[in-house]
This record gives structure tokens, C-alpha cells and sequence, in this order.
């Protein structure tokens, strides 16, 4: 009896780690398309970028800790193919049979066209690709990020820290809007614009120019030219599906990601978790959603381990949505969904608060440098608490 988890990042070694712990005994396989053991994604556009951040990207676990788990591990061979008829993973090297299969491939960032073959243009999605962009920050590159979403605005954030001047290009009007919705979005922007960031919205990029292979600037819709030695695209992901097509699982229409049912459930015997996984949340009347966060991919990768291998006691998956990003030393968190009847801020003397109300009850909360209050905030969306008793309680808090 084989589990096979095909994606060596969180979610699939959380998969391995829950497998273990409910007590399966059997051959698990770990495929991953990258040779390095899992790592960790998050600090590659945070810590590992700043000036007193780690030399080294560090594994989630060593060599030794991955043998006391019993895993194979199938590295720098990503899967080409799935059978969920004959329950078989095809690799480029192998064709693995198995009794029950995760799915936690993740996502791969987006890319520029016209971008393949210039020096100094990175997206950041991989250990090798945070190497690259820290080093030219080390040299004092001049930065544009291109996206102002959470990984390129942590980026940002670290060239800021670096006293480097960085650009940010948005092509939307307001940053974020999909994430946290148009009001919260308007304070995001301040804080890059309170922190010496460029921030250029409503604004697209047309080109490049460049010397000798390498980016020396970037050509804007507006007609201006920034300077730049170092480009970060931070344009967003789409889900690591390529190679299920043909496989008969259904894949969304928008970005190909994998449609799973409440329990995580993509065929029978196949379960997603992670980046790659849309998932009917219950807790938000049957929202699908698709995230791309730490914690989502944790909790995720660990339910459909258990899933995967017991499915008459599968569970409905309705955990509440969790993430957060720093930003110039400030701490951003949300959890919950902006997608919202109505969002309403909370003032205080100190930090922000944002609450998103749906009907009546709470289903959003955004802080930032408030720590002590969001988990405070994810146990009452657990709790579908009423909206008059959040709004209350972020009063309280704030007084």
C-alpha cells in the first residue's frame, strides 16, 4: 500500500508528517519538482531578503528527520501524470502505483512576456530565485517591483530597509482590492507611500530597456522610464496543474486549479491541498476559494493525509482563512474572507483595524500591529459570531 504525495513543500510534507501520526505504516513516496529538501516559501520574500536575515535557505526538516518518517523521497523529478482509474503517478523516471494520493503541487509564478532572456528580471517563487534578488540588493540595485500584492510588497519593503530607492507599478487603481477589498487596499498604499516607496497605480509596463542583456529600466504606460538594475515580478501564481490535464479531474475554468469538494476530495482516492486546491469552505456558505498562505496550506495538507487514507471519515474542511505579511516593521494579518457586504474600520491609537461584515454576521478581519487581537477575531468568525458583537468587541479592543 503506497501514499503518494506529489508536491515537497508544506502542504505535501504535512501530508507525510499527518500520514505518520494517524498511525499508516505504509510506503509513502514524496515527489517534488525541486531538488532541495522542503523548505520553507514565506521568509524567501521577508526575512531571507533583509539585511540581518539568514545566509542559507534552511529545510523544513534534515535528511535524518525525513528518515525517521520512512519517506521516499523522489526529487527533482515533478510528476508528468496522473491515472486515478489505474491509481498510478507517472515521473519522467517512474510510474508509481498507489493506494491513495495528495495533490500539493503549488503554484508558479507569473511572468512578463518579453521578459525570457534579460539579466536582473526575477520573479520570486523559489529558492534560487530569492538568492538572485537578495544578491542585487546587496550590490544596491535600483528596484521596481512590478505588483504591489503581499510578495512584492515585501520586497519592497526590503530594499526600503536597504535605503534603496524601489518603484512599485500597480496596473489596478488601488492595490490589493482582490485581497483585502478597495478600503483596506487605500491604507495599504499609504504605507508603502509613508515609507519613501514610489508607488505608481493605474499604471502598466509596456517594455524594457536594456544594456548588454541586462534591465536598465522600465518602460511605463504613462511614457516615463524608471531606472532599474533589479525587476521583481510579483504579478501572482497560478496552480502547478499542467500535468493533470487528461487525467479526468475537474479543473477550474479561471486558473486551472484543482475544484475539490468540503472534505478535499478531487477523485476517488485523490485529495488537493494548498495552492493547487479550490475547496468549497462551508463556513462561508460554499465559498470555493483558492489561497495561497501558509497556514491554509499546514492545515490543508495535514486533513487530506487523513482523508486520503480513511474516506469514510472524512471530514468537511471549513478552517477560518489566516495570513499575514511585513511591511517596513509593521505587522499585517487578516483572516477570513474580504469578500463583504460592507467593511468598516475601527479607530484606535495605535495600529488599524478593518471588520467585513456578510448578512450578519463577521467574516473578515484585517489589523495591522495589533497581534493580540486577530486570532481573537478567527475564533469568532469560527463561531459565526453576529456583526453588532464584533463590532463591540474591536471597540473594546481599541479603547
Amino acid at each position: 500500500m503506497t501514499l503518494a504525495v506529489v508536491g515537497a513543500s508544506l502542504a505535501g510534507l504535512r501530508a507525510v508528517e499527518s500520514a505518520r501520526r494517524t498511525g499508516y505504516r505504509g510506503r509513502i513516496v514524496l515527489i517534488g519538482a525541486e531538488e532541495h529538501l522542503p523548505y520553507d516559501r514565506p521568509p524567501l520574500s521577508k526575512a531571507f531578503l533583509s539585511p540581518d536575515g539568514p545566509r542559507a535557505v534552511e529545510p523544513f526538516l534534515s535528511q535524518d528527520e525525513l528518515r525517521e518518517l520512512d519517506v521516499e523521497l523522489c526529487l527533482g523529478s515533478p510528476a508528468i501524470g496522473l491515472d486515478p482509474i489505474a491509481r498510478e503517478v507517472r515521473t519522467a523516471d517512474a510510474t508509481i502505483p498507489y493506494v491513495a494520493a495528495v495533490i500539493a503541487t503549488g503554484a508558479t509564478a507569473r511572468t512578463l512576456p518579453g521578459t525570457a532572456g534579460i539579466s536582473g528580471i526575477h520573479s520570486l517563487r523559489t529558492a534560487e530565485d530569492a538568492l538572485a534578488v537578495r544578491s542585487a540588493l546587496e550590490s544596491g540595485a535600483r528596484t521596481v517591483v512590478v505588483g504591489a500584492g503581499f510578495i512584492g510588497s515585501e520586497v519592497a519593503s526590503s530594499a526600503r530597509k536597504r535605503g534603496l530607492p524601489v518603484t512599485i507599478v500597480e496596473s489596478l487603481d488601488t492595490p490589493l482590492v482582490r485581497a483585502v477589498g478597495a478600503e483596506v487596499g487605500t491604507v495599504c498604499a499609504d504605507l508603502h507611500r509613508a515609507a519613501g516607496t514610489d508607488l505608481r497605480l493605474g499604471t502598466d509596463v509596456t517594455g524594457f530597456e536594456t544594456a548588454d542583456g541586462a534591465v536598465t529600466g522600465v518602460e511605463l504606460s504613462s511614457g516615463e522610464t524608471v531606472p532599474a538594475d533589479l525587476v521583481v515580478t510579483g504579478i501572482g501564481a497560478v496552480p502547478a496543474t499542467g500535468w493533470l490535464r487528461g487525467s479526468g479531474l475537474l479543473l477550474h475554468e479561471r486558473d486551472g486549479g484543482i475544484v475539490c469538494d468540503s472534505t478535499l476530495a478531487a477523485a476517488h482516492g485523490v485529495y488537493a491541498a494548498g495552492d493547487v486546491a479550490h475547496v468549497a469552505n462551508a463556513l462561508f456558505d460554499g465559498e470555493l476559494m483558492r489561497l495561497e498562505h501558509w497556514t491554509n496550506a499546514a492545515e490543508q495538507g495535514a486533513a487530506a493525509a487523513r482523508h486520503a487514507l480513511d474516506p469514510a471519515n472524512a471530514r468537511v474542511f471549513s478552517a477560518v482563512p489566516y495570513f499575514w505579511s511585513d511591511w517596513y516593521d509593521r505587522r499585517i494579518q487578516f483572516v477570513g474572507t474580504p469578500r463583504a457586504d460592507q467593511v468598516s474600520t475601527v479607530p484606535a491609537e495605535h495600529g488599524f483595524t478593518a471588520l467585513y461584515r456578510r448578512g450578519d454576521r463577521l467574516v473578515g478581519a484585517f489589523t495591522i500591529d495589533r497581534p493580540r487581537d486577530i486570532m481573537k477575531y478567527r475564533k469568532r468568525i469560527a463561531a459565526r459570531a453576529p456583526w453588532s458583537e464584533a463590532v463591540s468587541f474591536a471597540h473594546e479592543m481599541a479603547a
